[in-house]
């Protein structure tokens, strides 16, 4: 009987109708995710007028969903993994938390109080959270090994999309229908559920383990047409991928995996510490500098378009180079940028600067979620990116309100500019730890094997 290892000839496989639906499925997802995220800020001046809201207030239940988030990376992470051995995988927990996601938003929309509200936008927040480590897993499951940082790089472009889409709507539907308008519409995605369960594939690696013979003839046989597999040929996994975990939170500090977990933790920490901080700040930064709130404003689009370019471009090089490399450089740039921010340089100088911390927050947060993907296998794969993403949200939620309170010192504006260049080189650092721990991991499995 021939054997054919799955994994192995996924990664060598070019790119097939199969790959296309999932990235596009997988980018949908992320838009819609994007577009739920994006709205409170959208809605936000209206919201605060209808409730007579204070700017605590507002400030607390835009904070809400991001707590949800922390949560939800955490719980739904790590449940997938957990609950595989009895039947649950990972395209019906992306259901789950797309259902959740997109139901409590739209009953957002009828909230009749800010603490009814705040409810909703927590129970939408665990599924905001929960569906990101699945879908990445997923893409990185089915994603050809010479492409994967790029595929992940470009699925993530989606999240800026559905937020520029959510800010777009907003100023042509929120003052003809109110704010309610904006969380209705994230009912959407629930019509593309059916399309979800159709056309996305389940797990390879799941379905090997669960022995469901039939579905993966079928999805191989898309993958590779020139190949003949049928009920003869022999399906394996890579050996780390063969079991599922019993204790997958446990699994994340074994086998010699403790310090890159924690350093992934730090390293997603900084970064999304430094997204939230740039993205709320970034305009009050710049007229403290000097310059007019709607040239502040053109920086804020600069960030985001740079993040874009720092997420596709450097998933493109991560995948020709080394990806820890990839990854340091992006931060080690974006601190330098972020200091010379504090000069008086040409306008289209300070403008490619802010840019490049975009690429280096946005970015450099998206390819270290690559990274994960590509480190831990696939039985815990979830895990470690819903874990690293909860406690990023940590940074995510202290990021604005550090950067508020350094701003209140009064410092001299160099001093504001250096401090959010402090993450940028601890994130850099966290990446070198990494690649050590890593080559070190591959040194002693080497020694082994010989």
């Amino acid at each position: 009987m021939e054997k054919l290892n799955a994994n192995q000839l996924i990664d060598d496989a070019r790119l097939t109708p199969l790959h296309w639906r999932v990235i596009l499925l997988s980018a949908l997802i992320i838009i819609f995710d994007g577009y739920d995220l994006v709205i409170y800020g959208v809605a936000l001046p209206q919201l605060m007028q209808h409730w007579q809201l204070d700017s605590m207030t507002a400030g607390l239940l835009g904070s809400v969903a991001l707590f949800g988030m922390m949560f939800g990376a955490m719980l739904f992470g790590n449940l997938v993994d957990k609950l595989e051995p009895y039947g649950f995988s990972r395209k019906r927990l992306i259901m789950l938390c797309v259902l959740i996601f997109s139901a409590f938003t739209v009953l957002c929309g009828f909230a009749n109080s800010p603490k009814e509200f705040a409810i909703y936008r927590f129970v939408a927040g665990l599924g905001l959270g929960g569906v990101m480590p699945n879908v990445i897993a997923l893409m990185t499951e089915y994603a050809p090994k010479k492409l994967r940082s790029t595929l992940v790089s470009l699925m993530f472009s989606g999240y800026a999309i559905g937020g520029m889409g959510s800010a777009l709507l907003g100023m042509w539907l929120v003052p003809q229908f109110g704010w309610q308008i904006m969380f209705i519409l994230a009912g959407i995605p629930l019509i593309s559920l059916p399309f979800i369960w159709k056309y996305l594939p389940e797990s390879i690696d799941y379905l090997v383990r669960q022995q469901k013979w039939e579905d993966v003839h079928r999805v191989l046989q898309q993958l590779a047409p020139a190949q003949t597999i049928d009920r003869h040929t022999e399906i394996v996994l890579n050996h780390e991928n063969q079991q599922a975990a019993s204790r997958p939170l446990l699994a994340l500090f074994s086998e010699n995996r403790a310090l890159v977990t924690i350093f992934f933790w730090l390293s997603v920490f900084m970064a999304l510490l430094l997204v939230y901080a740039l993205g709320n700040w970034i305009p009050k930064l710049m007229v403290e500098a000097g310059y007019d709130l709607s040239t502040s404003l053109v920086f804020l689009l600069a960030l985001n378009l740079g993040g874009m370019a720092g997420a596709i471009g450097g998933g493109y090089f991560a995948d020709r180079f080394q990806l820890g490399k990839v990854i340091c450089v992006l931060f080690l740039a974006g601190a330098i940028s972020l200091y010379l921010l504090s000069y008086a340089l040409p306008m289209i100088i300070l403008y490619l600067c802010v840019a490049v911390a975009g690429a280096a927050s946005i970015g450099g947060q998206i390819l270290l979620l690559a990274h994960m993907a590509q480190f831990y296998p696939s039985p815990i794969r979830s895990t470690g990116i819903g874990m690293a993403l909860g406690v990023g949200r940590i940074g995510a939620i202290l990021g604005p309100i550090l950067c508020g309170w350094i701003l209140s010192l009064n410092l001299p504006i160099e001093y504001n500019f250096i401090a959010l260049a402090i993450p940028c080189l601890l994130a850099t650092l966290s990446v070198i730890a990494i690649s050590i721990c890593i080559r070190s991991m591959r040194i002693a499995l080497d020694s082994k094997v010989t």
